[in-house]
């Protein structure tokens, strides 16, 4: 396959450039380099909150265009270029189902930090591998900062047990399975294709010199803007329909193994 065209490579986080440890490979920062010196832009988009995407990526951060917050958010090298936030009328709504849902653990995200309810340890001790910035409070009901989306998190599977109950929302939002434990609820326009539409205009980016990877739910807008849309061998069955091709796994290095493709073309 020819990738001589190739400008800008994007990929998803946990389930696609992480491991299962989420980790980053050794790998990937040696094809970095070597995408850097072909004047490849390289953006991470992921549901993660930034300050937890750049911890990922911290010896390279500064070189990174990051799509956060499931798309709610782009920012480089610290700076805030766009934010797409979740309208307040919507908000005690969210909170108020996400209560009523036994096991459901919902977190206000805001473009700095996030907010938590006193919830079980057990709870807060994951919450630090997707959030480096939070703050656990009594009542969610109280914060007035603008909210990007509200992220709901359930310990045994989200699409069986929290996504039917937050379906209902999807005629005025974005409610989106972004993993197998999580659900984002946000703007209809925060997602990742919206922000990364957003992202390939300013950069004069067409769909033959795009390259995505991706594995859940909230991967899909993304990969349906490019001609080079890869699903990971262990995405989502929805992922591997609408990608053109498929990769290995993110356990098998997925992604480096068609980026080392890009850099002997």
């Amino acid at each position: 396959m020819d990738f001589s065209r190739i400008k800008m490579v994007v990929t998803d986080m946990d389930g696609t450039l992480l491991n299962s440890n989420h980790e980053v490979s050794h790998q990937f920062y040696q094809i970095f380099e070597k995408l850097k010196e072909r004047n490849i832009q390289f953006v991470a988009a992921s549901g993660r909150q930034y300050h937890s995407m750049a911890s990922k990526l911290e010896s390279v951060k500064d070189d990174v265009l990051f799509i956060a917050e499931n798309g709610a958010m782009i920012k480089r090298m610290n700076k805030t270029i766009m934010t797409t936030p979740l309208a307040t009328k919507y908000i005690q709504t969210i909170i108020n189902k996400a209560h009523s849902i036994a096991d459901a653990h919902p977190v206000l995200c805001t473009e700095h930090t996030a907010f938590v309810g006193n919830t079980s340890d057990q709870f807060l001790t994951l919450l630090k591998e997707y959030y480096k910035e939070f703050t656990v409070v009594d009542d969610l009901s109280a914060i007035k900062e603008e909210i990007l989306k509200i992220a709901i998190y359930h310990f045994t599977d989200s699409e069986k047990h929290l996504y039917p109950h937050l379906q209902f929302l999807e005629n005025e939002l974005k409610v989106k399975v972004s993993g197998a434990h999580w659900v984002d609820v946000s703007d209809s326009n925060a997602h990742k294709g919206f922000a990364l539409e957003k992202v390939m205009t300013q950069h004069g980016i067409t769909a033959d010199e795009l390259m995505v990877f991706g594995d859940y739910n909230n991967d899909l807008e993304m990969l349906q803007l490019s001609n080079y849309s890869y699903a990971m061998a262990n995405a989502h069955p929805n992922v591997k329909k609408t990608a053109k091709y498929e990769t290995l796994s993110n356990d098998e290095n997925g992604v480096e193994f068609i980026l080392n493709q890009i850099i002997q073309t």
